[in-house]
């Protein structure tokens, strides 16, 4: 509900509470009315202010653009107006245009509990879907304005956890003794999915031999709206009911409201019920699930062929008997686990992102536990935000990370001495840092990244100019800091980007 609300002088905090409670059911019942629903509040003398809105979801809305807060003054939607100061329904009032569309407009008038106008309810149509509704039956007609009248008097449980009624759902009217008395022309076709040919008008719901009897006959017990999701044949059905009150005369009487008997207590005249397939939807979902399955366990796959792959270089390295091509071999061990951290998240994690902050520290844990036990009072930090990649860039980062470890670990400090090494993540909003700065003996004098670079070093240059399209700088301070700068790539074809928290 939009903040004008708090605005308007005439109304109190239970006023306004109502008005939240017709709020939260507005969604399904522009859904089934076909029509854009707006609460209008008494801004001032001649004016009024839109504070609550609902989009259809069955048919294109009229506005392009949400217009809550949007104040009007006469004479514009002078029914909206007429409403708020007379307390009548103004029905009917044509010539109304809403971005440049011709629309039919209705409104009614919200009461308080002292019977006091507090609100207008504006019901705005396309002139074709008013046409349209003009030439429904006369009972389904009827049932749709009862039903408005309980969403104003706030007489309906559970209205507002119904999902959306879409533009391929149908819609039955059944009466009180569980038979049909109106079908949409989409009803009538769903229920030839289930290969039922017949008129379902005039037809009981328990001949039919599907679960709908059952549900209703629960909703008309219950007096409550009631949703459920289950299988017909082949197909999955998700069925609504709404039930429909007995007309109740609602009027002002000396400014107060006539008190409604609790809806326990209220007759139930019908039932509207609203059916939607949802066979191609869960098929997606199952086809989607399998698929994400059958990745996440190829990358399962992966992380132990890479882990067998570092268990043979570690015994080749055992086995041989050079200084050099031990540590060779460790480095390659250490890359390997490095890219291995990246496909044991994709296995553990149905997601396209990685958080380098989790692939940091399972990189600074293989190296306590290989390399740095064996170094006396090197002490590992890590700092900063999480920060969410897509799958290459994480794994460069995390090549990266490892270099840059293993190099601070192998020239910045010698083996008798002890050292802090600090891993430093940072998330702009287009950019990410990242930064390692260790304490120890610092850039040999002269040093030039391009000419003096080992290969541990060449290897972060091409990732991060190749893969990443990053800067990277080395710079002495109280020891050695890396940095590397690189713009972080979108998830979507819409440039923009998404991050899971």
């Amino acid at each position: 509900m939009d903040e004008a609300v708090y605005q308007c002088p005439d109304l109190s905090d239970e006023d306004i509470q109502m008005l939240r409670r017709i709020e939260a059911d507005l969604p399904i019942l522009a859904d089934i009315s076909g029509a854009d629903l707006l609460i209008y509040c008494r801004a001032a003398e001649g004016q009024a202010v839109v504070v609550a809105q609902a989009e259809p979801h069955s048919v294109p809305p009229i506005y392009d653009e949400p217009v809550l807060g949007q104040m009007i003054v006469a004479p514009e939607k002078p029914a909206v107006l007429d409403a708020l100061d007379t307390g009548s329904p103004t029905r009917g009032a044509q010539g109304v245009r809403a971005e440049g569309a011709p629309v039919v407009q209705e409104a009614q008038p919200i009461y308080g509990a002292d019977g006091n106008v507090i609100a207008a309810l504006s019901v705005e149509k396309t002139m074709i879907e008013h046409e349209r509704h003009r030439h429904r039956p006369i009972r389904f007609r009827r049932a749709l304005e009862r039903l408005q009248a309980m969403v104003l008097q706030a007489e309906l449980e559970g209205l507002d956890a119904l999902s959306h009624f879409g533009e391929q759902d149908g819609i039955l009217l059944v009466d009180h003794r569980r038979r049909i008395r109106y079908a949409t022309d989409i009803a009538t076709n769903l229920y030839r999915r289930l290969r039922y040919m017949d008129t379902l008008e005039k037809k009981e719901l328990s001949s039919m031999r599907t679960g709908d009897d059952r549900f209703v006959e629960k909703a008309l017990r219950e007096n409550r709206c009631l949703e459920e999701e289950a299988r017909e044949g082949d197909r999955v059905w998700i069925r609504k009911a709404i039930p429909i009150f007995a007309q109740t005369d609602v009027v002002p009487l000396t400014r107060r409201l006539l008190r409604l008997p609790k809806p326990q207590q209220r007759k139930v005249t019908g039932v509207l019920l609203l059916i939607h397939d949802a066979t191609e939807a869960r098929r997606e979902e199952k086809d989607a699930r399998i698929r994400a399955a059958m990745i996440q366990e190829i990358h399962h796959r992966v992380k132990n062929n890479l882990q067998t792959i570092a268990s043979l270089l570690r015994l080749q390295a055992r086995r041989t008997g050079s200084d050099e091509v031990q540590q060779v071999l460790r480095d390659s061990v250490s890359r390997i686990l490095s890219v291995a951290a990246v496909h044991e998240f994709l296995s553990e994690h149905e997601s396209r992102v990685i958080n380098v902050k989790d692939v940091s520290r399972r990189i600074l844990d293989q190296l306590r536990e290989g390399v740095v036990s064996r170094e006396d009072g090197v002490r590992f930090r890590l700092l900063g935000p999480n920060v969410y990649l897509p799958t290459q860039q994480a794994t460069a980062c995390a090549l990266i990370i490892n270099e840059l470890l293993q190099n601070a670990l192998e020239h910045g400090f010698s083996p008798t001495e002890g050292g802090d090494i600090l891993v430093e993540l940072q998330d702009g909003a287009d950019v990410v840092t990242l930064r390692i700065t260790d304490s120890g003996r610092g850039l040999p004098q002269g040093f030039e990244l391009e000419r003096d670079s080992h290969l541990g070093l060449t290897i972060v240059q091409t990732l991060v100019s190749d893969d990443l399209r990053g800067r990277f700088e080395l710079a002495n301070g109280e020891g050695v800091q890396a940095t590397v700068t690189f713009p972080k790539t979108p998830l979507g074809g819409d440039g923009k980007w998404s991050n899971p928290e």
